[in-house]
């Protein structure tokens, strides 16, 4: 009898927990086989064994669940439970969100998690207001110039069909005079086959994700900005959680933003280097285009604080205190 009620007693202990668990969904706009989508699934991975099963989470890779321009909204509405948005993308609705995107503000690893550091605060506020809870995020490589054909001066920018992925970008090929088109990452390989882009401002990882030398010949490596991928939660999920799985997530979310930067500072000279292994010509700017681009940081530096008052002041003076 005793033995029975023992097996009773953990038969009802196995069925209470498998009654609690909860499975999330996780919408990324990159490939399964992109760093910060590995990363993502490394950062699953470590919830799933923390919470022993209570929490687990699946990564939808490549825009597959929702498309990138659409996961933020998923998020926010509860239709996935967390997702990870490059938060730039949304400047329209808001100016904060391109912190990690204003030109020449923050053009090293280091430069980018001081800025990323002195953002949080204000950006966690911001996102708390919209039923997110800021998890983590991780930078991309510096940002270079990619061009279909040579370029030797900014004149000859001027008219160029240029990719934009968010306002920022979108800006910045007004600013030298090329004309913008809104591509998402899970379209840009069709757009550059069809020469509906001829002309972006990315990484090195986007250029080797996408074998952009199958129609790209040049790459400038400007170091712009970089950009910065962010992995946020439904607020209200997140509460629903145990406390023990919430600590699980938050600590999972630490050691994968740790990770998934000294991941993308490793990669991302090899990254340059298959570019031009494959035929790209991988140069620095000249001196031209250099002060070409050096002006249009200034001028949207100063745009970026118009637009964002006191609250983007706050993030670039806790930068510049650093």
């Amino acid at each position: 009898m005793k033995l029975a009620t023992t097996s009773l007693t953990a038969l009802t202990l196995a069925l209470a927990g498998a009654a609690s668990a909860q499975s999330w969904d996780m919408p990324v706009a990159y490939p399964a086989s992109n760093y910060h989508t590995e990363n993502a699934q490394a950062f699953a991975d470590a919830v799933s064994e923390c919470t022993g099963g209570e929490l687990e989470i699946t990564i939808h890779a490549g825009g597959s669940l929702f498309k990138g321009d659409e996961i933020k909204r998923a998020v926010q509405l509860g239709e996935a439970q967390i997702g990870e948005r490059l938060l730039s993308a949304h400047a329209n609705e808001n100016q904060l969100f391109a912190y990690d995107s204003v030109p020449f503000l923050a053009t090293s690893f280091e430069a980018s998690e001081e800025l990323r550091a002195a953002a949080e605060p204000v950006l966690t506020d911001v996102l708390a207001d919209q039923n997110l809870r800021l998890l983590y995020s991780v930078p991309w490589p510096p940002q270079g110039l990619y061009f279909s054909q040579p370029v030797s001066s900014p004149e000859e920018m001027e008219g160029k069909k240029f990719r934009a992925y968010n306002a920022i970008t979108a800006r910045v090929a007004e600013l030298a005079g090329m004309v913008p088109t809104q591509i998402e990452a899970a379209d840009l390989k069709q757009a550059l086959a069809t020469g509906v882009v001829t002309s972006m401002i990315s990484s090195g990882s986007t250029g080797v994700d996408e074998s952009v030398w199958e129609d790209m010949t040049n790459f400038y490596d400007v170091q712009a900005w970089l950009p910065r991928n962010t992995v946020f939660v439904n607020a209200d999920a997140f509460d629903s959680l145990s406390e023990e799985a919430q600590t699980c997530v938050t600590d999972a979310a630490a050691e994968a933003q740790t990770r998934g930067s000294e991941t993308a500072a490793e990669l991302a000279g090899g990254f340059v280097d298959t570019l031009a292994e494959n035929g790209m010509d991988v140069n620095p700017p000249n001196e031209a285009i250099s002060a070409k681009l050096q002006e249009i940081g200034e001028t949207m530096t100063s745009e970026w604080l118009e637009q964002t008052g006191e609250q983007g002041q706050t993030i670039v003076d806790a930068y510049q205190s650093e």
